[in-house]
């Protein structure tokens, strides 16, 4: 689950990071009144979506006075910002985040994340914030700076140090960073982040470290114990079927392609998707109904594959060991006889009740295509789509 810039910035505050002084505003004279409490002369307003490549879309804008401030958070309030994450249809501005005026000496980048590889939370630093660490990565890899940290050790000041001495920081600043860092990772083990992004993080005129972006994610499998982040959540952010599919315990991410899949099991649905992909098509959602569904949470998920319009083709993929073919196949002929089948279906069942699931599927008058292997799965439902091209 994402959250916005300025829920974060309130997040990461409460833990002692050092954050510019600002306000959520919903329209323009809030944007004005939230300024005047501020007080300075210069201030910025920030567009609150989630999404990455704000500013360079136009969703970041300095302003200098009142009627600026007013003039910026009608552009950006009510109208879509279309960045790089966002894809060409944009994200619909509902609130804008007006902070006071810094001054910016140099901007560094500053992350934790988690390290799949060595399964331990990742301090990541570059000496070059405000760009895509995705972009600088693949242009200059050496540029970015990394510290695992040690699970029994915590955040301990040698990490900081020794990042702050690689991004050239002396004096008193190596002292902050390794207080920023240490905050930023309370609130990632305590919060039960995935991520925490900063930014930019600046050095100030002053010689202060301030976050002046912030970015965080957390697991969703935690927020059972915490009800204030998910108290937090913006589902106009989120995709409707991705939200939907959540509500009824699916695994469910929606992808560019035409094909829609529902198979049992993380990994044979991302070897599903491979495969699709290397007979030539192109998998429209990955789609996880998992080892325990019933007839009931099988028919919804169907469902999900359907509402998608890019959806031409369905294959559904099933192995057959804790769930059973037989309640796949009940799920699939309640969702057909529900809702308007319109596309081909291709199924391939394997294991468990595989014979009686075949059966019930024979019998229901669908017009599916029956696949005796992944590979012939894959191979039909590209097929199928290419026919009808």
């Amino acid at each position: 689950m994402n959250i916005h810039e300025y829920q974060a910035k309130e997040l990461l505050a409460k833990y002692g990071v050092p954050v510019p002084a600002g306000g959520v505003a919903y329209t323009a004279d809030e944007a004005v009144s939230v300024a005047r409490r501020l007080g300075g002369k210069v201030w910025v307003v920030k567009a609150q979506i989630h999404a990455g490549g704000r500013g360079k879309a136009g969703g970041v804008k300095l302003v200098r006075s009142e009627d600026e401030i007013a003039a910026a958070a009608k552009a950006l309030i009510g109208n879509k910002l279309v960045t790089h994450q966002t894809g060409p249809e944009g994200r619909q501005v509902k609130r804008v985040y007006v902070e006071a005026g810094c001054d910016i000496a140099r901007e560094l980048y500053l992350a934790l994340s988690i390290d799949r590889a060595t399964g331990r939370i990742t301090l990541i630093a570059s000496g070059e914030g405000g760009v895509e660490i995705e972009e600088l990565a693949a242009r200059a890899p050496d540029k970015i700076l990394r510290a695992a940290i040690d699970p029994a050790a915590g955040m301990t000041p040698f990490y900081a140090r020794e990042l702050a001495f690689g991004l050239g920081l002396t004096g008193g600043q190596v002292r902050a960073l390794g207080e920023f860092a240490s905050a930023l990772y309370r609130a990632f083990t305590e919060l039960d982040a995935s991520l925490v992004e900063i930014n930019p993080l600046v050095v100030t005129g002053a010689g202060e470290l301030l976050a002046l972006d912030a970015k965080m994610g957390f697991d969703d499998n935690a927020l059972f114990r915490h009800t204030e982040i998910e108290a937090l959540r913006d589902e106009d952010e989120e995709d409707p079927i991705e939200l939907e599919a959540g509500k009824h315990q699916l695994n469910y991410v929606k992808l560019d392609g035409n094909i829609g899949c529902m198979v049992n099991g993380a990994g044979l649905a991302m070897a599903t998707m491979d495969i699709i992909k290397l007979y030539g098509g192109e998998p429209a959602n990955f789609l996880d109904v998992g080892g325990g569904a019933n007839k009931e949470r099988v028919t919804i998920a169907f469902k999900l594959i359907l509402s998608d319009p890019n959806v031409e083709a369905i294959l559904v993929n099933i192995f057959g060991g804790i769930m059973r073919c037989d309640v796949i196949a009940e799920g699939i002929v309640a969702a057909a006889r529900e809702v308007n089948l319109h596309v081909p279906l291709v199924v391939r069942l394997e294991g468990t009740n595989v014979e009686l699931g075949r059966k019930i599927l024979g019998q229901s008058g669908l017009p599916l295509i029956a696949a005796e292997n992944l590979e012939d799965a894959a191979r039909k439902v590209v097929d199928v789509i290419k026919e009808a091209a």
